[in-house]
C-alpha cells in the first residue's frame, strides 16, 4: 500500500472514531435532557385500517357464462291458465306492489362485513362474474332477445276464437198478417260460434275453420221453421302467390330474430371480456397501490432516521443546521407521499370490492378483497403474431357480432326484395249449412210446398197444407250438415300494385345501404382489431424489457444509496447528496413496481385483443344456437 493511501485510510479511521464518540455523547445528552432543540416529525400511524388480515375462500368452480335458450324459461309462466283466479284477484287488489330495492333502511345502509377475503386473480374474476349486478343485467339481454325469437314463431300459433251471444228485438208490426193480429214483432237469437285460424310456416298462407251456430225464435206466421237451429261450417284459405311468398319465406322473420339473438349473445360476450379485463385492472391496481405504499413507507422510515441522525450531529456540533432542515423537509414530503399512497390504496380497494361484490351475508357494503397474486416479471411470454391475428378474427366477440349483423342485413335485403313484387293473392272458401227445428203447417199459395197434403192448417180443408222437411232438434241439424246437400264455395284472385311502387323500392334501397354499411364497418373493425393485437404485442414486449430494466435500475440505485450512506457516515457526503441518491432509489423502486404491474396488464390486454381472455381463466363461453321449432311452426 502506498504512503498516500495509508494516510487517507488513517484519516478515515480517525473520523469514524470521532463521529461514533460524538453520536454516543449526543445520545447520552438526549437521555438526560429528553428533547432536541429542533422539533422532529411525529411518526405516522403506519398500521391502522390499511393493513388487513384476510381469510381465504374455498375452491371456486369456473362459471358457465353461456346463455342457453332455456335461460328465459324462468321468466315464462306456462301455468298461467291454472293461476287465472290468482291473476284475476291481483287485478282487483287495492294494495300497491313495492319493489324490494325501493325499501332501504338506515340500518341496512350502515351494515358491512368487517372481514376481508384473500383472493387470487382467478378467484376474484370467478366471484365477480357470479355476483356483479351490472354483468347480470348485461346477461339478460340475450334472454330478452330469445323471447323475440319465440315471438316471431308465435306468428304461426293457431288462433282459437269463441263467441256466445243472445239478442232480442221487439218492433211494431207493419202488416196484420205478420203475427196474426199481435201488435209487436218479436225475434230472439242465440249464437255460439267457434273459429280457428293458422298461418302456415310453409306457404305463408292463412287458413281458417269457422263453426257458427244460430238459434232463432220469432212470432211470425211466415216462419216455416220456428224455432230453428242453423249450424254452418266453413273452410277458408288466403294464399299469397307473389309478395310474401317463396321458399322458406314464411319463416324469414324468425331467422331475422334468431340473428338478432346471436348478436345479443356476441354483445354480451364482448361485455364479459371487457368485464374480466376490468376486474384484472382493478386487481392489479390494488397490488400497485399496496407496493407503492410500501415504497413510500420505506422512504419515510429512511427520512425519519436521517432526521434523527442529523439532529444528533447538529446537537454535538458536527453538522450544520441546514442539513437537519433539509432532512426534515424531505421527511415531510415523504410523509405526504405516504398519505397519498394510503388514499390511493383505499380508493383502489373500494373499486375492487364493489366490482367483485363478494357479499355472502347480504350487507350494504361487501367484503374487502386482499390480492394474493403478485406480478411475475420472470415469466416470459412469446407471441406468434400471425396466430394472434387468427385468434382475434375467430374469438373477438365484437367481430362475431358484426358478422352476424351482416347476415341479418342480408336477410333484410331478401325480405325487402320480396316486398317489391306485386300482391297476387288467392282466396278460397267452402262452406256447409243445414237447418232443423219446429216446422209449421203452411198453406201453399200458388206453389205447393215440398210435402204438401200431409197436414191441415188452421181454418183450411183437411190435408191442404204442408211442412218443410227440416223438423228435428239441434242434433238433427248437425247430422244434415254432413249430407253436403246445402253448401257454398267461392274463389277470388286479387292483384294489387302501386303504379310507381315507391315505398317498397325505397325500403329495398335502404336495406341494401345498411347491408353495405355493415360490411364496410366490419372491414374497419377488422383493421382496428389488427391494430389492437399488434399494439398489445408491442406493449407486452416493451413492458417485459421495461420490467427487467427497472429491476436493474432498482438494484443499482440501492447499491449506490448504500455506498452513499457509508460515505455520509464518515463525513465524505452531504445530506443533500444522500437525499438525492435516496430520491433516485425511491423513484427506481416506484418505476419497477409500475413496470411489473403494467406487464401484467399488458398480458390481459393481449388476451383481450385476441379474444382469448376468457380461455386464459378457464371460462367456457360459447354462442348458443337459438333455433327452436315449436309444434305449431312445423306446418
Amino acid at each position: 500500500m502506498s504512503r498516500y493511501k495509508c494516510v487517507v485510510f488513517a484519516m478515515l479511521t480517525i473520523a469514524v472514531l470521532l463521529l461514533g464518540t460524538s453520536i454516543g455523547f449526543a445520545q447520552d445528552q438526549l437521555n438526560v435532557t429528553g428533547s432536541l432543540p429542533t422539533k422532529p416529525l411525529p411518526p405516522p400511524d403506519l398500521t391502522g385500517p390499511i393493513e388487513m388480515r384476510s381469510v381465504p375462500v374455498g375452491p371456486q368452480e369456473p362459471p358457465q357464462p353461456s346463455v342457453p335458450p332455456s335461460a328465459s324459461n324462468q321468466f315464462e309462466h306456462h301455468d298461467d291458465l291454472l293461476n287465472l283466479p290468482r291473476i284475476f284477484a291481483r287485478q282487483w287488489s287495492l294494495t300497491n306492489e313495492i319493489a324490494p330495492e325501493t325499501v332501504i333502511s338506515q340500518r341496512y345502509m350502515r351494515s358491512e362485513t368487517p372481514s376481508a377475503r384473500g383472493l387470487t386473480l382467478k378467484e376474484a374474476i370467478y366471484i365477480a362474474m357470479k355476483n356483479n349486478p351490472a354483468l347480470k343485467a348485461a346477461e339478460l339481454d340475450p334472454v330478452a332477445s330469445m323471447e323475440t325469437v319465440r315471438e316471431a314463431n308465435g306468428a304461426f300459433d293457431p288462433d282459437l276464437t269463441a263467441q256466445g251471444d243472445i239478442e232480442k228485438n221487439v218492433v211494431p208490426v207493419t202488416s196484420s198478417l205478420q203475427t196474426g193480429g199481435g201488435g209487436g214483432y218479436v225475434q230472439k237469437f242465440y249464437d255460439w260460434n267457434f273459429g280457428l285460424n293458422k298461418v302456415s310456416s310453409i306457404t305463408n298462407g292463412t287458413w281458417g275453420v269457422t263453426f257458427n251456430n244460430d238459434r232463432s225464435l220469432s212470432n211470425s206466421l211466415f216462419a216455416g221453421v220456428n224455432p230453428s237451429y242453423t249450424p254452418n261450417l266453413a273452410l277458408s284459405l288466403s294464399q299469397p302467390l307473389l309478395q310474401s311468398f317463396g321458399w322458406d319465406f314464411a319463416t324469414i322473420n324468425v331467422r331475422i330474430a334468431e340473428s338478432g339473438q346471436k348478436q345479443a349473445q356476441w354483445t354480451y360476450g364482448q361485455a364479459l371480456q371487457d368485464f374480466v379485463q376490468k376486474i384484472g385492472g382493478d386487481y392489479w391496481n390494488v397490488v400497485l397501490s399496496e407496493e407503492n405504499l410500501d415504497v413510500a413507507r420505506a422512504a419515510l422510515t429512511f427520512n425519519l432516521d436521517l432526521v434523527r441522525q442529523n439532529a444528533i450531529s447538529v446537537k454535538v456540533g458536527t453538522l450544520a443546521p441546514i442539513n437537519l432542515q433539509e432532512a426534515q423537509s424531505a421527511a415531510a414530503t415523504a410523509e405526504a407521499n405516504v398519505y397519498t399512497a394510503e388514499a390511493n390504496l383505499k380508493n383502489s380497494r373500494v373499486q375492487l370490492r364493489q366490482d367483485v361484490m363478494l357479499n355472502p351475508y347480504g350487507t350494504f357494503l361487501p367484503e374487502e378483497i386482499q390480492p394474493l397474486t403478485r406480478p411475475n416479471p420472470k415469466e416470459q411470454v412469446v407471441v406468434d403474431e400471425e396466430r394472434a391475428l387468427e385468434l382475434a378474427v375467430q374469438y373477438v366477440p365484437s367481430l362475431g357480432s358484426m358478422r352476424e349483423a351482416i347476415r341479418d342485413a342480408l336477410l333484410q335485403v331478401k325480405y325487402s326484395e320480396n316486398q317489391v313484387l306485386p300482391q297476387l293473392n288467392l282466396g278460397a272458401q267452402f262452406g256447409l249449412t243445414s237447418v232443423a227445428g219446429t216446422t209449421a203447417c203452411l198453406k201453399p199459395f200458388g206453389t205447393p210446398v215440398i210435402d204438401s197434403g200431409n197436414c191441415t192448417p188452421p181454418g183450411f180443408p183437411a190435408d191442404s197444407g204442408g211442412r218443410l222437411p227440416f223438423g228435428g232438434i239441434y242434433g238433427d241439424a248437425l247430422d244434415r250438415l254432413w249430407g253436403f246437400s246445402y253448401y257454398n264455395y267461392a274463389a277470388v284472385l286479387t292483384f294489387q300494385m302501386p303504379l310507381d311502387n315507391a315505398i317498397p323500392r325505397a325500403a329495398l334501397a335502404q336495406a341494401r345501404v345498411q347491408y353495405e354499411q355493415q360490411r364496410v364497418q366490419y372491414r374497419a373493425a377488422l383493421s382496428q382489431a389488427v391494430v389492437n393485437v399488434q399494439s398489445a404485442i408491442s406493449n407486452l414486449y416493451a413492458d417485459q424489457k421495461r420490467a427487467y430494466a427497472t429491476a436493474s435500475a432498482t438494484y443499482y440505485a440501492r447499491e449506490a444509496l448504500h455506498d452513499e450512506e457509508v460515505m455520509f457516515r464518515v463525513g465524505m457526503a452531504t445530506t443533500h447528496d444522500l437525499l438525492q441518491f435516496q430520491e433516485e432509489e425511491v423513484s427506481a423502486e416506484g418505476n419497477q413496481v409500475q413496470a411489473e404491474v403494467d406487464l401484467e396488464n399488458a398480458k390481459l390486454a393481449l388476451a383481450h385483443s385476441d379474444g382469448t381472455i376468457l380461455q386464459a381463466f378457464n371460462i367456457n363461453w360459447e354462442v348458443q344456437n337459438p333455433h327452436e321449432v315449436p309444434w305449431y311452426a312445423t306446418f
